[in-house]
C-alpha cells in the first residue's frame, strides 16, 4: 500500500496538461459566460433571463476554479495570453492574483494546521483557545465561520476579504484589488447606465451572489467537515493533510461539471499540479485514494459542516458550540 511520499509520487505522472485540452475548456467556459452576461441583457422574457442568470452564477464558479488551477500552474504554464486572460478574470471575479495566490499558497502549505495564521482558510481554534478567549476575538471568530457570512461570500469573503482587506494591508503590494473594486463598480454604473437596475441585478448580483457563495462554501466545507482532522506543527505532514483534512464532496454530474472537479478535494491537495479534468482519472487508477474522507452538498451534510466550530482536541474532532 502507497503511503506518504510514495503516494505523492505515484501521482507525479497525471500532472501533465493536455495542452489542446486546456485551452479548450478555458475558452469554452469564457465563451459560455459571455453568452450567459449577453442573455441576461438580451433575452425579452424576464423568466429566461432569471434562468439564465442563475445559470450563469454555476459558469462562474466553474471559471474560476479554471483560474484557481491556472494559478496553481496546473493548466497553460509561461503562456502570456493565458496570462492576460486569467489575470483579468480574476480581477472581474474578486480575487485578483496577487492576493489569491499568496493566500492560496499559503493555505496548501498549512492546510489543517493548529496554531498558525487562518491565512487563505477559515479559521480554527481549539476548544480551550476558544474558552480562555476574550469576548470580542470569539465573536469574530464565530462572525467569520457563521453561515450567514459564508452564504454572503460576495461581500464578506470576495469583495472585503479578498480585496477590501488586502489592499488596507498592503495598498502597493495589491494594487490589483483597488483595479478589481474599481472594476466592479464600474460593471455597475454601466450596466445600469445603459440598461437600467435591474439588468444589473441579473447580470452581476444575483451570479456573483451565486458564485461567491458556492464558492466560499466549498472552500469551507472542504475542510471543515465532521471528520475533518487537525494536528499541532509536529505531528503534521503534507500527505496527512491532504488525506485526513481534505474531502472528497460527492457531487451530481451537473455540479460536478460547474465545479470543475474540485470536488476531488483530497487529491487536488495531495498534488496540486494536477489539472482539475485529470482528477477522476488518478482517482480510478490509485487505489489508496478511493476511499477517501468524504461530504456532500446534500442539506444534511451541509448542516452538519455548519454546526461544526471548533476543534476538541481530547475527541480529536470538531464539534458545536453546544458541545464546549
Amino acid at each position: 500500500m502507497l503511503q506518504g511520499k510514495e503516494l505523492i509520487l505515484a501521482t507525479k505522472p497525471f500532472a501533465v496538461e493536455n495542452r489542446k485540452l486546456s485551452w479548450y475548456y478555458s475558452l469554452s467556459t469564457l465563451f459560455l459566460l459571455g453568452l450567459c452576461f449577453a442573455g441576461t441583457l438580451f433575452i425579452p422574457w424576464m423568466a429566461a433571463k432569471l434562468a439564465v442568470s442563475i445559470f450563469c452564477g454555476f459558469v462562474l464558479v466553474r471559471m474560476f476554479v479554471i483560474y484557481h488551477d491556472f494559478e496553481h500552474r496546473s493548466i497553460l504554464k509561461d503562456s502570456l495570453l493565458a496570462q492576460l486572460l486569467f489575470g483579468a478574470f480574476g480581477i472581474f471575479i474578486l480575487a485578483p492574483g496577487s492576493i489569491w495566490r499568496r493566500s492560496h499558497d499559503y493555505h496548501h502549505a498549512n492546510n489543517s494546521k493548529l496554531y498558525t495564521a487562518s491565512i487563505g482558510s477559515f479559521p480554527i481554534m481549539t476548544r480551550e483557545k476558544y474558552l480562555s478567549s476574550r469576548p470580542g476575538e470569539r465573536i469574530m471568530y464565530l462572525f467569520v465561520r457563521h453561515p450567514l457570512t459564508i452564504i454572503s461570500g460576495y461581500l464578506f469573503v470576495f469583495t472585503y476579504g479578498f480585496c477590501v482587506k488586502s489592499l488596507m494591508a498592503s495598498p502597493r503590494r495589491h494594487f490589483d484589488s483597488a483595479i478589481a473594486l474599481l472594476v466592479h463598480a464600474g460593471l455597475y454604473v454601466l450596466v445600469i447606465h445603459f440598461f437600467g437596475w435591474m439588468p444589473a441585478v441579473l447580470t452581476i448580483t444575483i451570479p456573483f451572489l451565486i458564485a461567491c457563495f458556492i464558492g466560499s462554501y466549498l472552500f469551507y466545507a472542504q475542510h471543515n467537515f465532521p471528520d475533518a482532522e487537525f494536528r499541532e506543527k509536529s505531528g503534521w505532514t503534507y500527505e496527512m493533510a491532504a488525506l485526513e483534512s481534505s474531502s472528497y464532496m460527492t457531487m451530481n454530474a451537473f455540479m460536478r461539471w460547474s465545479s470543475a472537479n474540485i470536488g476531488y478535494h483530497h487529491i487536488h491537495h495531495l498534488n496540486a499540479r494536477i489539472p482539475f479534468y485529470r482528477l477522476p482519472e488518478v482517482m480510478r487508477a490509485i487505489p489508496e485514494l478511493q476511499h477517501p474522507k468524504k461530504t456532500s452538498m446534500n442539506p444534511a451534510d451541509i448542516l452538519a459542516c455548519f454546526r461544526l466550530k471548533v476543534w476538541d482536541a481530547e475527541k480529536k474532532r470538531m464539534i458545536p458550540l453546544s458541545m464546549i
